[in-house]
Formats: structure tokens, sequence, C-alpha cells
């Protein structure tokens, strides 16, 4: 018998991260950079103004007060998009909105509403002229060119998952390619004549399949492409066939792993190595590779099912598209719980103002699926531990999936 430990490390040995992959930043969320990042332009990509109001020269407003204030000929307008088509010369200012690019000539934008705008002239040939009561300082309200990052500067470094303010980042810096570690596609393949598809009346020893919905939603939720390979029942040879016939980076199968008389998995598959896991639930597991394929054979109890993916298949899809595992954090138990002698325990916990407790009076039973929703975390408790009493110490990271 191994330790869920020696297990992981077993199966870990199995897989490497995909190559990568030149994808367009709009399908790159989610996915982990496997170089730096490097913008392309500056961002800014030009000097601009900060705000609404007018840019001026800020010697020609060194002497206003507000008893005394000075007044500036508005000679031009500049949009966002639509620069200025004349530049600020002595006495004149730039009507200029936030975005737009500093005309040539302006070295500070004063605020709207620190100005008085004025229409003066005849009614064929008006002309604006803004009055200002205080003096600015260069440089005011103005978004200097690569403040916030220059051509060749790095947005991101390799071994990101890339979340929307990271894609926004680099399309900030002129990016509209990435290199990223693709999607792996799992495989998964479902057996027992006793499930019958969630939703259907059930007939006499049978079972919703909840297994088959728990592994497509759970590896989406990884990041990876879940591929269906069906439900095949209790046969060996269509077990084999199945799982042959699929091209995916990684292949996961659920029941017919253990040492009863009908267990179609390791009947199918002699060349995967089946073996006893010091750990409650999920006791039975499977390891090898099939036609070169890397292989997972999971217990059939749904709960079972649940904690072999967080403790095993998530930490193998996580490394082949390279992201990093997520670490368990010591937390206090609320309660006391009884733990199964000599193995190592993963107890579904709600976690608390007090601490972490059982999220069902049934503990881990690997049978009670419909109580998964109630947990939060999973919480894991040492082979050598028989009972856990309240303010013990116990391991705890919260579901990934």
């Amino acid at each position: 018998m191994r330790t869920a430990e020696q297990h992981l490390a077993r199966a870990l040995e199995l897989v490497t991260p995909l190559p990568a992959q030149d994808v367009p930043l709009a399908e790159a969320l989610g996915r982990v950079t496997s170089a730096p990042v490097l913008a392309r332009v500056a961002a800014p990509a030009f000097d601009n103004s900060a705000m609404d109001g007018y840019a001026v020269r800020a010697a020609d407003l060194a002497g206003a007060r507000e008893d005394a204030p000075l007044t500036l000929t508005v000679t031009g307008r500049a949009l966002a998009g639509h620069p200025s088509p004349v530049a600020v010369t002595p006495g004149t200012a730039v009507r200029i909105m936030t975005g737009a690019p500093v005309p040539p000539g302006a070295d500070a934008v004063v605020a709207q509403e620190d100005v008085v705008a004025h229409e003066q002239g005849e009614a064929q040939t008006p002309h604006l002229t803004a009055t200002f009561g205080a003096p600015v300082t260069p440089g005011r309200h103005i978004r200097r060119e690569g403040e916030d990052i220059r051509p060749g500067d790095q947005v991101l470094p390799a071994g990101v998952t890339l979340a929307a303010r990271h894609v926004a980042a680099a399309a900030a810096a002129g990016i509209g390619r990435v290199e990223v570690i693709p999607r792996a596609r799992v495989g998964y393949l479902v057996t027992g004549d006793e499930l019958v598809e969630p939703g259907q009346p059930l007939g006499p020893g049978q079972i919703h399949d909840s297994n088959a919905t728990y592994l497509h939603a759970a590896l989406t939720a990884l990041g990876a492409e879940p591929v269906a390979l069906g439900r095949v029942g209790d046969s060996p040879d269509a077990v084999r066939a199945a799982l042959l016939a699929a091209r995916v980076h990684l292949l996961v199968t659920t029941g017919g792993a253990s040492v009863g008389e009908h267990d179609p998995v390791k009947a199918g598959l002699p060349e995967v190595e089946f073996v006893t896991v010091a750990m409650q639930p999920g006791k039975p597991q499977g390891l090898g590779r099939l036609d070169g394929t890397p292989l997972v054979c999971l217990p059939g109890n749904p709960v079972a099912v649940a904690v072999s993916v967080e403790a095993f298949v998530a930490p193998l899809v996580r490394a082949l598209q390279g992201m990093p595992e997520p670490v368990w954090e010591p937390a206090r138990a609320a309660v006391a719980w009884s733990c199964p002698p000599g193995r190592e325990q993963f107890v579904p916990v709600v976690v608390g103002q007090d601490g972490v407790a059982p999220a069902t009076s049934g503990g881990s039973g690997s049978h009670l699926a419909a109580r998964l929703a109630v947990a939060t975390a999973l919480a894991r408790v040492p082979a050598a531990v028989d009972a856990v009493e309240p303010g013990d110490t116990v391991l705890v990271r919260r579901f990934t999936v």
C-alpha cells in the first residue's frame, strides 16, 4: 500500500507540460504563458489629456490670479482619436477632451471646471476665449507617452495563468497573439451497468450517473477540454476499445478498478498498475499508459471520484497545462470527528468562522454524493491520527473544481 503523496508522485511522472502554441489574445484566457510577453508599443502611445479642459502653455498663465485672471484665445479642438489641427502658440489655448493627444506647443492642461469660457465677436465670425484665474504647472493633467510601459518592456512573465486583467494589459501594449500552453484534452470513461442518465427513471438496482457530469464539469473548471468517451457498462473489451480510440493527452476512468469479480477496467487493461492507496475515500487506484497516453483509473463511488480528482487528476491536468499547484493550508478543527486507522483521510468540510467541520455527519463516506454541495473544501488528516479534536490543526484546501 502506498501513500497518497507517493501515488501523486508516480502519477506526475507520467506527464510533462504540453508544447506551447501561438494563439490570438482573444483565445488565451485561462491559459498559461510559456514565454515572457513583451510590449510592442508604448502605453500611452502619445502624450494625452487626463481631463476635459484646455491645453495651454504654462508660461502664458504664470501671472494669472483669481483677482487678476488672464484670457487666452481658443483656436482649436482636440478629441480622442481626432488631434487638434493647430498648435498652441503664445496667447492661445486648444479645447481638449480626455484621451485626446496634447497639441504641439502645449505643456499643461487646465480642467474645464477651472476655466470660464466666453463666445465673443460678431455673430458671423464668433470666436471663443477662455479665462484662467490661477497659474498651472508644466505637465499638469498630461499622461506622458510610455509612462505605463515602453516597447520591449515585459508585460507578463512566463508561467502566468491569464485572467481578464492580464489580457487587457497585453492588448494595451499592442500584443495581438501570445505563446501559451494549450488546453489539455482529457478523455473520461465511466463504467457500470447500473448507471442511468440523470433525469431518467430508475429501474431495479440502478442509480443515476453523477460521475460523468462531475468529470465534465471538473475538467472544464480546470481549463481542460473534456472528451466524453461514453458509458460502456461492464465490458472489459468495450472499455479497452473506447480508451484506445481516444485522441487525448490524458485518460481517466471511473469504476471497475477494485478487487471485485466484475471489474472491467482492471480486466481490460493488463498494462496498468492497480494499487491500494492509504487514503479514505479513494483506496483503489490505477496508473499507467495505454498506447503511450497517461491513464488514471479511479474508483467508482462519487465522493471517491471527487476526492481523487482533487488529489490526483487535477494536479496532472495542471502539470500538463503548466499551472501551479494550489497549497494545502493549516486550519483549526471546529468539531471532533473520527478517522480511519492507518489511512490518510480526505474529508469534505465546511469552512466557518470557528474553523472547519465535516460537511455531513457521514464524514467522508464515498457514497454521499448529494452532500458534496454542502462542502466548501477538503481537509486532510494524517494516517497516524485516529481522531480529530476541536482545536486540532488539519490541512485544508478550497475545492479547485
